[in-house]
């Protein structure tokens, strides 16, 4: 495909742009194949506004007259154009920007929208832009990504006598959402593991996680089994989990629906274990939403915080009408409870929802937050989010095809992975000192994964990525982030590392509105933001004294 056939008018003069945090300006509007560009005619000031077509959530057209603006420039010689007929074309960001482009002429306004409609929602992965993104710093030669499965059993050598890495998965034809190598306990060979494949919705079989070195208990993750209304056994999956708990009294497997959607699911052939065939596991229910009651969740939130009526008591209805915190609070306090059942309890767990590539990675990589202190550096941070969530297979792609402004139908939309910041972000304001990332690297991260110029948050799993060539033909977000410079403003300079667990307070009073995402194009969250990084140059400078 040929992006130009999408573009009947690439660029447009005289066109105003209103956008948050700054006063209006005039210029030219140009369209790309992946871009829109806007750059400022006004002497003294040049100013370019650099948009990612994918970044587009919703666009909106509206009729205008031109002279409804005619006055707002006093030197830019708008004499020019003073009236006839214009459009207005508003642009809503999933970054939740709004932009509003005041368009002369009905035919080029509209062929602006069309254009910009037609190229932020490709479908076709390949066709983005992290396949044409060349920055001069870095190389495609250079190794994708920081971690897998077998770096983690390789550095883990306590695993090596009880655990094994399966290549099983290698033509992803036992599970087409696991990676190629997954690690299992030794006591399994790759044919039971097909077996147990078969028995768990998608073939998400048990596999470890985590394993806590300060008492060998181990986290792992799987889908829902599949019973069904006949009650099916699968005798190799409840050898496997048995193989996990050898030696222990118990486990513990965290259910993330309720008892009643558990029991449910067995009419469409899902289901949950059963305790008569797991005795030795003891299953606690903890319901999460996911799917649209999340998404729906978001847009309620994203529309409180656009409200502009200021009223206090309405805006405080509206944010405990979108039930956002309680998300937040329901996460932490679910990963609060398996970091327990490990940390302070010694067992082992077993974490699954449905399919096991939504909640399930949510409250796996949350537990490993609060125990593993190797989890909270910037790198140990970003190599638990590439394990638990591009490689474990959680659908980017569809989960974060729109955002909160989108009119399109919602089909499997939902904000899992920015709940994820947002919750990370509760912890790291709890613990100022125990995270080694700040929070540009949590706003960064939730940006990316809707719209990015790196192929790290592309497609729906490792299969799709490994199709299409992902690890060739685009940059690693993460290596990128590591960079001397970008690791120097990504790091928290107040960091200091402890092997103490980080428990989370999930009391209602002591949970935030991360305003540095929800409220970032506001005059407040900029003065915030102003504030923090002088605090944090101050904080730099601080320790280079104290060195010297």
């Amino acid at each position: 495909m040929e992006f130009s056939e999408h573009i009947k008018t690439a660029n447009v003069k005289d066109v105003v742009l209103r956008q948050p945090l700054h006063p209006p300006s005039r210029g030219t509007l140009c369209i790309t194949g992946h871009h829109l560009l806007f750059s400022d005619r006004e002497e003294g000031s040049p100013r370019q506004v650099l948009l990612l077509l994918r970044n587009i959530d919703a666009v909106e057209k509206s009729v205008e007259n031109l002279s409804s603006y005619s006055g707002l420039f006093s030197n830019a010689g708008n004499s020019e154009r003073t009236s006839g007929s214009s459009g207005t074309v508003t642009i809503k960001c999933k970054d939740l920007r709004v932009l509003q482009l005041d368009i002369p002429g009905m035919e080029q306004c509209l062929n602006i929208a069309h254009s910009i409609e037609t190229l932020s929602c490709l479908d076709c992965a390949s066709e983005m832009y992290p396949f044409f993104y060349r920055p001069s710093d870095l190389s495609l030669q250079n190794q994708w990504g920081l971690s897998s499965p077998e770096k983690l059993y390789s550095q883990t050598l306590e695993l090596h006598y009880k655990w094994r890495v399966s290549t099983v998965n290698r033509s992803f034809s036992v599970s087409p959402s696991y990676p190629p190598a997954v690690i299992v306990p030794k006591i399994t060979d790759d044919d039971m593991l097909k077996k147990v494949a078969k028995f768990r919705q998608g073939g998400r079989f048990p596999v470890l996680c985590y394993y806590h070195r300060k008492n060998g208990m181990v986290i792992m993750r799987s889908s829902q089994p599949l019973p069904g209304a006949n009650r099916k056994r699968c005798k190799e999956d409840e050898f496997l989990l048995q193989a996990v708990i050898d030696g222990s009294d118990k486990g513990y497997i965290i259910d993330t629906r309720s008892s009643q959607q558990a029991t449910q699911a067995r009419m469409t052939g899902g289901g949950f274990e059963s305790k008569s065939c797991y005795s030795r596991w003891k299953r606690l229910h903890r319901q999460m939403e996911r799917g649209k009651a999340l998404q729906e969740s978001l847009i309620k939130l994203v529309e409180a915080c656009g409200d502009e009526a200021n009223n206090m008591d309405r805006w405080l209805s509206k944010l405990e009408n979108s039930k956002w915190l309680s998300h937040v609070q329901t996460a932490l306090s679910t990963a609060g409870l398996l970091a327990e059942c490990v940390e302070r309890d010694g067992h082992s767990v077993l974490v699954h929802g449905s399919e096991g590539t939504d909640s399930t990675l949510l409250i796996s990589t949350l537990a490993q937050l609060i125990m593993d202190p190797m989890c909270r550096s910037l790198e140990g941070f970003l190599s638990l989010l590439e394990r638990e969530w591009v490689q474990a297979g959680h659908p980017f792609m569809q989960r974060c095809a729109h955002s909160a402004f989108s009119h399109a139908r919602l089909q499997q939309e939902s904000p899992v992975f920015l709940l994820l910041m947002d919750c990370v972000w509760q912890l790291w304001r709890q613990f100022p000192l125990a995270l080694g990332f700040s929070e540009a690297l949590l706003l960064r991260l939730a940006t990316e994964a809707y719209a990015s110029d790196y192929g790290t948050f592309l497609c729906n799993s490792y299969r799709e990525r490994m199709a299409l060539g992902v690890m060739e033909k685009t940059h690693c977000l993460f290596q990128a982030l590591l960079r001397p410079r970008e690791r120097d403003y990504y790091s928290n300079p107040l960091y200091e590392p402890t092997e103490l667990a980080i428990w989370p307070s999930v009391h209602p009073q002591s949970l935030q509105l991360w305003k540095g995402f929800f409220l970032r194009w506001t005059p407040q969250a900029r003065h915030l933001e102003e504030v923090q990084e002088e605090i944090r140059s101050m904080v730099i400078e601080w320790g280079k004294l104290a060195l010297s």
